[in-house]
């Protein structure tokens, strides 16, 4: 664990849902968030290929690595083998594209990116594995691991058939603790179990519990006023035994500056605020609600270019507050530039590349119930 992250600070730079302006990632912004999270102290900044299509790796080029000593961060990218490639040349090549975009001659961390259900078959396929440990033996990686959305048995089975990888990369957070689908306590158990340093990503599920039900949200501020929401989520992942760190998708100046106003002298959470935090999870889980992230993996194979992250944010809502002409409202103006629910041809390419295994097809059939028919 030693070289693995003992060093590293609890809280990470995830780089998926950074500032935007005019369609395009606000690298001034980033710049500003870059500096601040640097001059507390933390130095763990992940990316991947695919984010906002290549833009994410092309961005930290410029806010980070042309701007700092190499010695002064660690960072991370990934390589999605089932997402596009059609041969193992174009899988591999991913890994060379993220070296020129970023400009490393070397990646601190380096993962398999978002294993599970038919996904990780494709690395299998495209020779990944050996590639990737060719690429670590010829000093182009650190350290080498995987991310992964799937079910505590499935990642058991990975981490059996592959020893060599030295970490991975989990959804943890507290509404999925105990999820039956996510399996965040049971997948968390799984990497204990096998020795392996975690990485912990959606800490704040894609925003969700920044932005809770009013009763929810209630039992957090009444036991903290002045703590913000995400504060809550975020200290419950990195009280975590085995954690290197906790990424953050943080999206703004203000977001970054709330986060490192609690992180930049992290204390683990007390027995009385893990008692906060179960009777939150209680609370959330009795409220039904599909459990999108938007990360938007669904959209890169939709035929139909259906608004899927939209819709299920429009039927979220709904669902929370039972305000159907708001809701029919905010749909039409969802997809008024993209493909309605009804459009789906249920070819179930979405359905695949789903982080989160939402059974995709069934809630849009929903939505049109509910948000399409008068």
């Amino acid at each position: 664990m030693a070289d693995l992250g003992e060093k590293i600070k609890k809280l990470g730079f995830g780089l998926m849902r950074l500032p935007m302006k005019n369609d395009k990632i606000d690298i001034e912004q980033v710049k500003q968030m870059v500096d601040l999270f640097l001059e507390k102290g933390f130095t763990y900044f992940d990316t991947a290929h695919v984010y906002n299509d290549g833009q994410s790796e092309a961005a930290i080029k410029k806010a980070l690595v042309d701007r700092y000593p190499r010695d002064k961060y660690q960072l991370a990218t990934k390589l999605a083998a089932w997402l596009g490639p059609q041969t193992a040349k174009e899988a591999q090549d991913m890994f060379w594209t993220s070296l020129e975009r970023t400009g490393v001659e070397c990646f601190d961390f380096y993962l398999l990116h978002n294993l599970g259900v038919g996904r990780t078959d494709s690395f299998e396929h495209f020779g990944i594995w050996d590639f990737l440990a060719r690429q670590k033996q010829e000093g182009r990686i650190r350290h080498l691991g995987f991310s992964m959305h799937a079910t505590a048995d499935r990642l058991e089975e990975v981490l059996e058939q592959h020893p060599e990888m030295e970490f991975v990369q989990l959804q943890i957070n507290y509404s999925d603790w105990e999820s039956g689908i996510i399996q965040s306590r049971k997948c968390y158990e799984v990497a204990r179990k096998y020795n392996k340093p975690i990485i912990v990503m959606e800490p704040v599920k894609g925003g969700a519990l920044a932005d809770l039900p009013e009763p929810v949200a209630d039992i957090l501020r009444r036991a903290a006023p002045e703590a913000s929401l995400s504060s809550w989520a975020i200290r419950f992942a990195a009280s975590l035994e085995g954690v290197v760190t906790v990424l953050s998708g943080m999206s703004s100046v203000a977001q970054m500056k709330d986060n490192l106003s609690y992180m930049a002298d992290f204390k683990p959470l007390s027995p009385d605020e893990l008692a906060v935090v179960e009777k939150a999870r209680s609370a959330l889980a009795e409220i039904p609600q599909i459990p999108c992230t938007d990360c938007h993996y669904c959209l890169k194979g939709c035929p139909k270019h259906i608004a899927i992250p939209g819709t299920f944010k429009v039927m979220n809502d709904y669902l929370l507050y039972h305000d159907l002409n708001t809701a029919r409202y905010i749909y039409n103006w969802e997809t008024s530039s993209a493909g309605k629910a009804s459009d789906c041809i249920e070819c179930g390419q979405c359905e695949t590349a789903c982080p989160q295994s939402i059974p995709i097809i069934k809630e849009l059939a929903e939505a049109v119930r509910v948000l399409e028919q008068q």
